[in-house]
């Protein structure tokens, strides 16, 4: 595996489905970004770029016992954590306070591949409020160098 403690430039394709009562959205990102590895855990960092411009830095966290944590910064930090199969709980910062969430991750997999350093993400899981399901979403990020 190449060096990449200093980041590597990455092309990331990115698509997401949020499903939300009877209401379905798709969602769909070309963007360019950036790969680190530290340890063993890899970063794929990003800026998602909202519909007024704004852009949010992302980073997702892809660690060696197979939790991703996704993580997205701004005035609205939010950090989910996905685990196979497990409930995992996850806090939104809004400008009113904390908000508690969890998360219940139906799928998850990801792949790496060296030559040519790329790899791809899929993740599908349910929000959840106290015990109220507000949704089921489905991530997928793909990326090369």
């Amino acid at each position: 595996m190449q060096e990449l403690s200093q980041g590597v430039p990455i092309s990331i394709h990115l698509t997401t489905n949020v499903r939300q009562g009877d209401q379905t959205e798709d969602f769909l990102f070309d963007l360019q970004g950036q790969a680190v590895k530290i340890g063993d855990t890899l970063y794929i960092r990003y800026k998602e770029i909202q519909p007024d411009g704004e852009e949010i830095p992302v980073t997702m966290k892809i660690m060696p016992d197979g939790v991703i944590q996704l993580i997205r910064s701004g005035e609205m930090r939010m950090r989910l954590k996905f685990a196979y199969k497990e409930q995992l709980e996850t806090s939104y910062q809004t400008p009113y306070g904390t908000m508690m969430f969890h998360t219940f991750t139906n799928h998850l997999h990801v792949s790496l591949k060296d030559r040519p350093y790329s790899g791809k993400v899929d993740i599908e899981y349910d929000l959840f409020a106290a015990t109220d399901k507000i949704g089921a979403y489905k991530l997928a990020l793909e990326f090369t160098a």
